[in-house]
């Protein structure tokens, strides 16, 4: 799997965490099941899912969290509850946008039988649409899928591009699906990891962007399409294991924007753009007394705020150059972005000092 500073380009000026990935936050963990098969009908789908915190306590030990949406041409389930509550009591699972019944009803069966929750369940499922690629009408994902998913979640490093509930999404009229950075900061109230998640599905290949250079009007391979993808729609996570409450997670979320438009995402009427934050800093499982909560004071929040944008930045462009060239329902292409004719551009286009003085010094 090739990535972005494989290629020698760095996004931002924050450090990343040892994986560059989301799993770079202290407990959370990712597991994809990836479903590629042409017979009886050809699937090009899966189901990718986030555990907030190591095993049965992202459903015993809530996280504080908050959602943005963008655009919202698009569905993600349980985000009113997340508003009501403030309380993320669940993994996240993303998937295809037909499949996210079948996604949500495994994850409560999952949590049942296991004796995590004895309650109602709200779980978050959110999706992108893969109906180019994958023939969707087919339903191939079934509540096994999202078992094993749940069973294989890992630290350590993440797989990107075409697998889990990325494998068949397109992103800017390139291949694209899943991707994942980190940053390391340092505030005055102490250093934390932000992590970010992308499911990369949107984009017009005019604005995709590269540390702020136009690469996708400079490359000349493959030739546009002769016919539409009709690609659409971003889900981003992002997670840190500062102390925030629901309104600093909501204020983190916002700044995924941030991130998005810079890999030049503009959120169209037809995009689902939907993000999500989540705080593991902060204890709240049940137990005897209240619990004592903690803060990081909003004046402290802007190196988290730049943060968020850098991994969000970054995450989607490992998704597009970690995806391979992929071919699926009625004969479909998606070319993988062609990572030399990358490399060669960015070589050429600005010295790091010019980066550098562009991006500005880090924020404190």
């Amino acid at each position: 799997m090739t990535r972005l500073r494989d290629l020698n380009i760095t996004i931002g000026e924050f450090p990343t965490g040892p994986h560059n990935a989301i799993t770079d936050v202290a407990g959370v963990r990712v597991g994809h099941t990836t479903i590629i098969h042409d017979e009886p009908r050809v699937a090009r789908t899966g189901v990718t899912v986030i555990m907030p915190r190591d095993g049965g306590e992202s459903w015993r030990n809530p996280s504080f969290a908050a959602h943005h949406s963008f655009n919202g041409c698009g569905e993600m389930t349980g985000l009113l509850w997340i508003e009501e509550s403030g309380q993320l009591s669940h993994p996240i699972a993303l998937t295809n946008t037909n499949q996210v019944g079948t996604v949500h009803e495994a994850l409560v069966a999952y949590a049942q039988e296991r004796g995590y929750t004895e309650t109602s369940s709200l779980p978050v499922v959110g999706e992108t649409w893969d109906g180019w690629l994958n023939d969707m009408d087919g339903f191939h994902l079934r509540a096994a899928h999202v078992y094993t998913a749940l069973e294989g979640a890992a630290d350590g490093p993440v797989a990107e591009g075409n697998v889990g509930g990325g494998t068949g999404m397109i992103c800017h009229e390139f291949k694209g699906g899943i991707g994942t950075s980190s940053r390391i900061v340092e505030t005055k109230s102490g250093t934390y990891t932000i992590g970010a998640l992308v499911q990369a599905n949107h984009g017009s290949r005019e604005d995709f962007r590269v540390d702020g250079v136009p690469v996708g009007r400079l490359i000349a391979t493959p030739t546009p399409w002769d016919e539409a993808a009709g690609s659409s729609s971003i889900l981003i996570v992002i997670a840190t294991d500062a102390p925030l409450l629901p309104y600093q997670c909501r204020r983190l979320a916002k700044r995924a924007t941030v991130g998005f438009a810079r890999a030049g995402g503009v959120g169209h009427n037809g995009s689902g753009d939907i993000f999500l934050a989540f705080a593991t800093g902060n204890q709240l499982a049940d137990g005897d007394g209240l619990p004592v909560l903690r803060m990081v004071p909003n004046h402290h929040l802007n190196p988290m705020f730049v943060a968020a944008a850098e991994a969000v930045e970054e995450s989607i462009l490992n998704a597009v150059v970690a995806a391979e060239t992929m071919t699926g329902w009625r004969g479909r292409t998606a070319h993988g972005l062609p990572r030399d004719e990358l490399a060669r551009i960015m070589a050429g286009y600005r010295t790091d000092e010019e980066r550098r003085y562009r991006r500005g010094p880090v924020h404190q």
